[in-house]
């Protein structure tokens, strides 16, 4: 086997970040990234969200990510923008470095160690099947972070390095619980050769924070109705075929590896199975009995992010082995259409919104500068209400208000249910605000002022031209900024 010298294979992680990164587009502030864009702003400074802050505060008691994010900038003196623009590379490089000393331990040839990665680095933004993820988000979530623990933590385990695994594993579970959960149980079936599975009580004892076990509400259980993907039995065929397929795949697969005479891949693949198999037994247990709600937000079937990464990290691996090999043209026939193909998906989920939003450059979408000149003429105490669904506008693009014009706001209907599910105190609050905001299409002066009365909102931020009889100092074709009058 050919080796690469270290140098050569930085770069070539290097290259392949840059490229997987323009692939899958950089969007801060977009999705998620409302509740930890938001909480490292906060970190960085106290004075910020006086009035909203446990919309992400809360939910993140239980990682560090914020913090450290947030304590790195600090140290560096960089830019926010800029320092967790570099995070982002950072968390792209060490997965794809992850998937690599996974690919060295079941791969024997270089081409096919490096096609694995290839595959992992151009599938980036690839849906999960049912879950609402991806393999990795287009902005800097701690659940990349762990994913590259996870995965270094699954090297160490085919190195038989368990006490290093069991390090990154903690890691992954201070960064994200219940991804590193997921980790945690794939290194058990990997790493016990002869013992038996984990049982229920050990995946109950990995689930982080005693309130998540509090009884529900009837406006908890209306912010759950807004999460189709935490009911089973509202997931589309092809989102089971995305459950069922893998599993198929995962057996050629290992038949692939026995008749290689590949050991390691085998046992890889069949492990992976078992896990599988297993966390879906799980999921069915939890998610299925209206008893158990309460469990549904630890979205048990998002098992299948960590399978998928790996499933498609062999097939990239089998296909450079069968396929690619050294052929530069075969390697062209594969990764530029499947390239440009992850590209075009980008731009039509982004269209209104540049491919990389830059840190410090001029805003290219008309709801994200809105929220810039919010950011930067309004006072750091203000309130605003926007349309609850304003993340599902056309040309917004869900950028969230929170994360980016850095002012409080009152909950929405599109990202903070998912926050109203996790935190079950905050549900009340949630399902007030929101409810006080029903029919905001149709709101006239009058019903901005009774949000003044009622809640203090001073601001609202209409689709253009705003309405009669109210103050907008900031206006551009799509947004209308506007101060609330004082009831007569």
């Amino acid at each position: 086997m050919k080796t690469y010298p270290r140098i050569r294979k930085f770069f070539l992680l290097i290259a392949l970040t840059s490229f997987a990164i323009l692939v899958q587009g950089y969007h801060p502030g977009v999705e998620d990234d409302g509740v930890y864009l938001a909480a490292i702003k906060k970190d960085l400074n106290p004075a910020l969200y006086p009035h909203d802050a446990d919309f992400f505060r809360v939910q993140l008691q239980a990682t560090i990510f914020d913090k450290l994010i947030a304590g790195s900038i600090r140290l560096t003196h960089l830019p926010a923008g800029m320092g967790i623009l570099l995070w982002q590379f950072v968390s792209v490089f060490l997965v794809l470095w992850g998937c690599l000393r996974i690919s060295r331990r079941v791969f024997a040839e270089d081409y096919s160690q490096w096609a694995a990665v290839s595959v992992i680095s151009a599938l980036l933004t690839l849906p999960v099947a049912g879950t609402a993820l991806y393999l990795d988000d287009q902005y800097l979530h701690p659940r990349a972070l762990a994913t590259a623990a996870i995965l270094a933590a699954i090297a160490a385990v085919l190195d038989n390095r368990r006490i290093l695994a069991g390090g990154l594993l903690a890691l992954a579970f201070v960064i994200h619980p219940l991804m590193a959960s997921f980790g945690i149980s794939f290194c058990i079936f990997l790493g016990w050769r002869r013992a038996a599975q984990p049982s229920m009580h050990t995946v109950a004892a990995l689930l982080p924070l005693a309130w998540v076990f509090q009884s529900t509400s009837a406006a908890w259980q209306q912010a759950a109705n807004t999460r189709d993907y935490y009911f089973l039995s509202r997931w589309h065929w092809y989102e089971w075929l995305g459950v069922i397929a893998p599993l198929g795949l995962l057996w050629w697969f290992y038949g692939l590896a026995r008749k290689d005479g590949a050991a390691v891949r085998a046992d890889l693949t069949s492990r992976l199975a078992f896990f599988g198999v297993f966390q879906f037994a799980v999921a069915v247990f939890i998610m299925l009995p209206s008893r158990l709600d309460r469990l549904k937000p630890f979205q048990p079937m998002r098992y299948l992010h960590l399978l998928y990464i790996i499933l498609f990290l062999l097939a990239g691996g089998i296909v450079g082995q069968k396929i690619l090999r050294r052929h530069a043209y075969r390697w062209l026939l594969l990764f530029v259409p499947l390239g440009v193909g992850m590209f075009w998906s980008q731009r039509l989920t982004f269209p209104a919104t540049p491919h990389i939003e830059w840190p410090g450059a001029k805003p290219g979408n008309a709801w994200v500068e809105a929220f810039q000149w919010i950011r930067e003429n309004t006072p750091a105490d203000s309130l605003f209400a926007l349309d609850p669904y304003y993340m599902k506008l056309p040309g917004e693009d869900y950028h969230s208000f929170r994360a980016l014009a850095e002012r409080s706001v009152l909950a929405d209907y599109v990202k903070d249910p998912s926050v109203a599910t996790q935190v079950p105190s905050l549900s009340a609050r949630w399902k007030e605000e929101v409810d006080a905001q029903d029919g905001w299409r149709d709101f006239r002066v009058e019903d901005f002022q009774r949000l003044r009365r009622r809640f203090g909102v001073n601001w609202v931020v209409l689709v253009s031209p705003g309405a009669k009889g109210m103050d907008c100092p900031f206006q551009n074709h799509m947004v209308s900024v506007c101060r609330i009058p004082e009831a007569n």
